[in-house]
């Protein structure tokens, strides 16, 4: 009896079907449909083979079949753990921006409340041309391989890969000369507020924050492992009031958790720079504004989103493409919370 070509190993075949999956799980089409659908009516056995097959197959449903057949939707996907703070929003901007430049529409998802994420991005497939998704822990690593042979992909602000395409910032030296220049206001109680095991931008952070103790002949203390949110901000401010913390300066992971900080110690009665220096990161454009002016690191966050949309599109038309790992510069942006005048300069 003559069988259906069925693709082995991991290299994904544009005949790989329903029926491949089908038999690389041993099960009916049924099955196979009722599990990718999400049905409960089906053991955890069988859910388990079927999504291990679809898996080893790279298998694209064939819910977007008539799209296919046209050979492109005309859509990027984006997926972003949520949409909180200034930093997504920019982001996002500049995404839509360019590839509405591009000729393209933007299909977002966030990562937040979904329970099997990699189904759900499964099924955004399904009305795309490829897929940009950042580098973050509420993004894991399954998700960005799940689609991988089968769309194209781009990493934004992740691990560089040999075998997906990653667009980010530069983190590391900017973080060392943030943390350098608060050590040189001979700050030595400096504590660092983000959690390196949120994303690779603040382990690289974090990592910077270290080289320039480690520079100054100096113990860099251990991260406040806390979110990038403006509550979370508040929280740790209010432990430095307490004195539960203690400490003369601040390198904040982001802009958010340093203007949300500055706010509450002001509240409480601590003056910025006097009582403890704060620098963040982004250059949001509040930080201009607020008095004390942020001494923070410049991120172009709309440029990383329009660079994401470019390499996406480039890869889905079969355009040349650069080698490696695209990133954008940062650059430290002086202002007067970090104990420096007012009239502080950029550089």
């Amino acid at each position: 009896m003559k069988g259906r070509p069925v693709a082995t190993g991991s290299t994904p075949s544009s005949g790989t079907t329903i029926y491949s999956v089908a038999e690389r799980a041993g099960v009916s089409i049924a099955s196979v449909s009722r599990v990718l659908q999400g049905s409960t009516a089906v053991s955890e056995k069988t859910r388990l083979r079927v999504l291990a097959a679809a898996d080893e197959l790279k298998y694209v449903p064939l819910a977007a079949a008539r799209s296919l057949a046209v050979r492109h939707h005309e859509a990027h996907g984006l997926v972003l753990p949520e949409l909180s703070g200034p930093y997504y929003s920019e982001l996002l901007m500049g995404f839509e921006s360019r590839a509405a430049e591009l000729g393209q529409s933007v299909v977002l998802m966030l990562a937040e409340g979904k329970s099997d994420l990699v189904r759900a991005v499964r099924n955004l497939a399904t009305r795309v041309d490829g897929l940009a998704m950042l580098g973050s822990s509420a993004i894991p690593d399954a998700t960005v391989t799940a689609m991988h042979g089968s769309k194209p992909v781009v990493l934004i602000a992740g691990d560089a890969r040999p075998d997906i395409d990653t667009v980010t910032s530069e983190n590391t030296g900017s973080a060392e000369a943030i943390t350098s220049h608060v050590l040189g206001h001979g700050r030595r109680r400096v504590l660092f507020a983000g959690d390196p095991a949120s994303g690779p931008d603040v382990r690289d952070r974090y990592a910077g924050f270290v080289a320039a103790h480690e520079a100054a002949h100096l113990s860099a203390a251990e991260p406040v492992r806390i979110a990038l949110r403006e509550i979370d901000g508040r929280a740790l401010a209010d432990r430095l009031l307490s004195g539960d913390l203690r400490a003369d300066a601040l390198v904040c992971a982001n802009d958010e958790l340093a203007l949300a900080v500055m706010k509450r110690l002001r509240e409480g009665g601590q003056v910025v720079p006097d009582d403890i220096a704060i620098v963040g990161w982004d250059d949001v454009m509040t930080a201009r504004y607020v008095e004390p002016g942020l001494t923070t690191v410049r991120q172009p966050v709309r440029e990383l989103g329009a660079s994401a949309a470019d390499r996406l599109h480039q890869r889905i038309t079969g355009a040349p493409v650069g080698d490696g790992p695209q990133v954008i510069p940062t650059s430290l942006v002086i202002r007067s919370s970090c104990g420096c005048p007012p009239e502080g300069v950029s550089r």
